[in-house]
Parts: C-alpha cells; sequence; structure tokens
C-alpha cells in the first residue's frame, strides 16, 4: 500500500485548495480513509474521515469550510479545502492503514 499526497501549497487567508491522495495497491472504496495535519509544534490532528459507505466526518475547526471526497475510478482521495485561515498552516496526510509522506499546506 503507498498513499501519495499532493496539491499542497502557498495561498492568502480566505483561498481555496485541493489536496488529492492516489492509492496505489489499495482499492480506497473499501477502507475507512482520512485526512490530518500536523502544524509546527503541534500534535497531529484529525482533519475529516470517509468510511466505506462513504460517510464523512468532519473536526470542528474546518467544519463548513472543507470537504472531503473520493474517486473511486480514480483510486484518489480529496480534501477540498475553502475559505483558509492563517491556523490550517500544516503538513496534510492522508491515511488508512498506513500514511502518506503529507503535503505542506502554508497561508499566509
Amino acid at each position: 500500500v503507498q498513499l501519495v499526497e499532493s496539491g499542497g501549497g502557498l495561498v492568502q487567508p480566505g483561498g481555496s485548495l485541493r489536496l488529492s491522495c492516489a492509492a496505489s495497491d489499495y482499492t480506497i472504496r473499501r477502507y475507512c480513509m482520512g485526512w490530518f495535519r500536523q502544524a509546527p509544534g503541534k500534535e497531529r490532528e484529525g482533519v475529516a474521515g470517509i468510511d466505506n459507505d462513504g460517510i464523512t466526518s468532519y473536526a470542528d475547526y474546518v467544519k463548513g469550510r472543507f470537504t472531503i471526497s473520493q474517486d473511486n475510478a480514480k483510486n484518489t482521495l480529496y480534501l477540498q479545502m475553502n475559505s483558509l485561515k492563517t491556523e490550517d498552516t500544516a503538513v496534510y496526510y492522508c491515511a488508512t492503514s498506513v500514511w502518506g509522506q503529507g503535503t505542506q499546506v502554508t497561508v499566509s
């Protein structure tokens, strides 16, 4: 199983980014998947999750701004992030039974 995130970058407050997580040797629709983040000096925290029935859940601090989704044909997980705030700055990871390498999101 390998997860590879992409789509991070530098964005101004109020802007948007879409993160992608491509899975190989793994059929994402069969499993729960999640997005996590870790800011400098802070512990890793959950952001959003999706289970194998497509039911989604969000941390309170991103609810209404972020949307998790998946494209089963592409075997890819997404995180659409809107109305970004400076406090959203972190390395973002996708995960299931393994972790991806992370992608940096900087809001400044």
